[in-house]
């Protein structure tokens, strides 16, 4: 599927915009899993990394955040978070082959820790990742290239 995607740096005018995607994306599961949902637990979870957050644009509209962390070894995927209006229709799956083929370019293992109450472990489990370990809330997962 060719998705007309781009990525800009997020920056503070944009923390209104992403509380509200991670209130949709994340919230229902950090609540089945009992940890917090409040508003500033939100945040610090938002602000965590935050240089390395990008908005994913689709269309040139906002539709989520992608925060990645690259380094020689490895390509870490921090968080990933796409509009819930926009799951299942394949906008994920795009974004995570993109890094997938970068890192077995350069022979970097790529790696992400998902929920144990998020489905989207299926999506990455189809896509080659496997669970390495856990802990009592997440699964931690890798594809070595």
């Amino acid at each position: 599927m060719d998705l007309d995607l781009h990525y800009e740096k997020a920056n503070e005018t944009d923390i209104d915009f992403l509380l509200d995607l991670r209130m949709k994306t994340m919230n229902p599961h950090y609540a089945e899993s009992h940890l917090p949902t409040d508003k500033e637990t939100t945040l610090k979870r938002i602000l965590y990394e935050f240089d390395k957050a990008h908005i994913i644009f689709l269309n040139q509209h906002p539709i989520g955040l992608l925060k990645i962390n690259r380094t020689a070894e490895k390509t870490e995927i921090l968080q990933l978070q796409i509009d819930p209006e926009l799951q299942g229709r394949g906008v994920g799956r795009s974004i995570l082959k993109n890094i997938l083929d970068e890192a077995s370019e350069t022979g970097k293992t790529v790696s992400l820790s998902v929920l144990k109450t998020n489905k989207a472990q299926q999506l990455y489990s189809s896509l080659g990742f496997q669970i390495v370990g856990e802990d009592e809330h997440s699964y931690f997962m890798e594809v070595k290239n």
